[in-house]
């Protein structure tokens, strides 16, 4: 630590930069806590170990991340060029789950499609958490004016029903993943916004955070050190839920017409196409695309609800 700053009265006065240096995160009455501590992993693998459908979802995630990533490494295919001579081919030693409607081998899609959507979901959860983070943090601790403003942007767009938008910049823009990924982040950071503001506005009241401004601190110091670390639990659990958010608008949105134009693959894209032979008992061209769908999401939130368990205080005593 810095030495005090020598004043007039014999006194020293306190580096606003390490005012808080003394005061811990979390409080009796606040229900945040430290960031970095070993109390915070120590109560995540508590809730999980409690919890086995939380590590079902752990399980599961981690065999569909290896299936979608690593599994076309192994199992290669093609799924560029459609081969109509092989088209709507039931499951069999050469296609484990059959071909679609032109000829690509469904469970080579499969890998294709369920890698589209976890990229789709992580992106939006980092880009949609880091930015309603932030706008949140500002507007609870600036308080006011600001933060009437800043709220009340935040109603309007929460006002705008979300396939509106999505349907019509799709129509206008050619859907790529990048792009999808800032069109779904661009409606799906309001209620982080919203969950964080509520954060800070009782962060903003603690002793170390009074002391730091009282000490001349600046406020984007304040927000990045003392308010963003504070709701570091909000954080990552509204962000699980985030992509499990995220994978169900990119289904939506294929299975719309409005995803990534082929030879893309998205698992709402192959139900949007399985459809029209499930009557003619092409079942394995609709089955795995949403089973995988429901299983991805369905893991997504149980490990979420085990995250939720483990660094809410207000769950930890249930």
């Amino acid at each position: 630590m810095q030495p005090d700053l020598a004043r007039g009265d014999g006194r020293a006065t306190p580096d606003p930069d390490h005012v808080a240096a003394e005061e811990p995160s979390g409080g009796a009455t606040g229900g945040t806590r430290q960031v970095g501590g070993g109390g915070i992993f120590s109560s995540i693998a508590g809730a999980f170990s409690s919890n086995r459908l939380a590590l079902v979802g752990v399980v599961v995630l981690v065999a569909i991340v290896l299936f979608c990533f690593v599994g076309p490494l192994v199992y290669r295919t093609n799924q560029t060029v459609a081969d109509l001579a092989l088209a709507n081919l039931p499951p069999s030693r050469a296609h484990p789950l059959g071909t679609d409607g032109t000829g690509f081998d469904i469970l080579g899609r499969l890998m294709l499609g369920g890698r589209s959507s976890l990229e789709l979901g992580l992106g939006v959860a980092a880009l949609a958490t880091t930015v309603g983070v932030v706008w949140g943090a500002v507007a609870g601790l600036a308080g006011g004016a600001v933060d009437s403003v800043m709220m009340r942007l935040v109603d309007i767009f929460l006002a705008i029903p979300p396939l509106f938008v999505f349907v019509y910049l799709a129509t206008v823009f050619t859907p790529t993943i990048g792009l999808l990924i800032l069109v779904v982040s661009l409606v799906s950071w309001l209620s982080p916004a919203r969950l964080i503001r509520g954060e800070t506005l009782s962060l903003r009241s603690r002793e170390y955070v009074q002391a730091t401004r009282a000490a001349g601190g600046r406020f984007a110091r304040i927000v990045l050190r003392h308010i963003v670390p504070n709701t570091f639990s909000a954080m990552v659990v509204n962000a699980t839920f985030q992509v499990a958010d995220a994978i169900l608008i990119l289904a939506t949105l294929s299975f719309l017409g409005f995803g990534p134009p082929a030879p893309a693959a998205t698992w709402g894209g192959m139900l949007s196409n399985g459809v029209n032979f499930l009557y003619d008992g092409y079942w394995w061209q609709v089955y795995p695309a949403g089973i995988a769908i429901v299983m991805t999401v369905v893991s997504f939130n149980f490990v979420g609800d085990a995250l939720r368990d483990a660094l809410d205080p207000r769950f930890q005593r249930r």
